[in-house]
């Protein structure tokens, strides 16, 4: 499969557990991402890196933000779903997997709120965790083209384990899904995580981040420049030369950040061109740090609105 097409890290992602040295993984070409909850109220250990995810949010429950590890590239498989050989592929197909700590079990809900411990329960998460989710649902949107759509069902645990909830999909519906799902849905396994998280919300939250779905005011107001479809990455490697990269550099000109241009920019995509954008990139909150000189199309969207 083809990979590769988009940024690797998630911005801001934490790689102090990184375990893509020792298991390598497969190339895959992302186009889902399956929600996980690890049952546990700290980062684990995945047996070394063997059972991992993608990534692993830790939540923050002081500073109410969630703390972002990243095990392996987003295009690369990992392993935290049951993957039978000669099956339909599960870790290995096409997904991005997230673990999120905290809980999903009623019963361990209710065990640790007795106990005064401190965790999430997703099923009933704060705004704040949602959010952050929604944040990455709708990074993923952006750069990887994961659709925020998903299965309609997402049963109560224990009702999710198994197949007992009639969410879980058939090898061929897997095959065939885009989008975002929870290890409950997966065939060939029969974990049912992460229960009744409330996905409604989250993808509202994505779209919010994204500004989809904007209803139309009710007044006129001034209309916006139309801003330029992406044209693909293709098109800004090293060599190459076209109109869009004469394109973007004179916007880069227009709004200040042409300082590295000797002369003026070119078709041709060099480095003057490489730390132009990385600059500009620098100067948006939204890109979260991820700065490295490369216009994908939540750049380029931010340059021409």
């Amino acid at each position: 499969m083809t990979r590769k097409t988009g940024p690797q890290r998630y911005p801001g992602a934490s790689r102090a557990n990184w375990y893509q040295d020792d298991f390598g993984g497969s190339a895959m070409e992302v186009n889902v991402v399956v929600l996980h909850t690890t049952e546990g109220r700290s980062l684990p250990t995945y047996s070394g890196g063997a059972m991992a995810p993608n990534l692993t949010a830790v939540p923050d429950l002081a500073a109410k933000k969630l703390k972002w590890y990243q095990h392996f590239d987003i295009e690369t498989s990992s392993r935290a779903l049951n993957n039978k050989q000669g099956g339909v592929e599960t870790n290995t197909l096409n997904v991005c997997q997230v673990e999120l700590v905290g809980t999903c079990d009623p019963k361990t809900h209710a065990k640790w709120q007795a106990a005064g411990k401190e965790y999430i329960y997703w099923p009933d998460a704060p705004d704040w965790a949602l959010r952050s989710v929604a944040r990455f649902l709708a990074w993923m949107h952006e750069e990887h083209g994961v659709p925020l759509t998903g299965p309609a069902a997402w049963p109560a645990y224990p009702t999710s384990y198994g197949s007992k909830g009639g969410q879980r999909m058939s090898g061929t519906k897997w095959s065939a899904f885009k989008g975002v799902c929870g290890h409950m849905h997966v065939p060939e396994n029969d974990h049912g995580d992460p229960g009744a998280i409330d996905f409604s919300r989250l993808v509202k939250y994505a779209k919010d981040e994204l500004d989809l779905d904007d209803p139309a005011p009710e007044e006129p107001t001034p209309s916006k420049p139309k801003v330029p479809v992406f044209p693909g990455r293709k098109y800004f490697a090293d060599g190459a030369s076209n109109k869009y990269v004469l394109q973007l550099g004179k916007q880069l000109v227009e709004l200040g950040f042409g300082d590295h241009y000797k002369v003026g920019p070119s078709r041709d995509w060099g480095e003057a061109d490489r730390l132009n954008v990385r600059d500009f990139q620098k100067s948006r909150t939204e890109l979260r740090g991820d700065a490295d000189g490369h216009p994908g199309p939540l750049t380029w969207r931010l340059l021409f609105s």
